[in-house]
């Protein structure tokens, strides 16, 4: 399961906790390839939930939300940001 660091949960909290964004906002990390010639092809928005068969991660207070094929390339990630 992919791990956040704890810079990387304060960076998507900033980046998902605007006055707009109803609770539960989080990030969603999804294949962006076509195929699974690709699997590393990834792209990230933020999203007001997760979807359908998404996988869910929440570290402190941070939620991250996996599509199955990119959480199934992030299976053994950790996610870090420098701030």
């Amino acid at each position: 399961m992919l791990v956040l660091t704890e810079a990387a949960a304060e960076v998507v909290k900033a980046i998902t906790s605007t006055p707009d964004a109803p609770a539960g906002s989080g990030l969603r990390i999804a294949s962006s390839a076509a195929e699974a010639a690709d699997p590393g092809a990834l792209q990230v928005t933020a999203a007001p939930g997760p979807g359908e068969n998404d996988q869910v991660i929440e570290t402190a207070g941070a939620h991250v939300y996996l599509e199955p094929n990119a959480a199934a390339y992030l299976e053994d990630k950790v996610l870090d940001a420098q701030v």
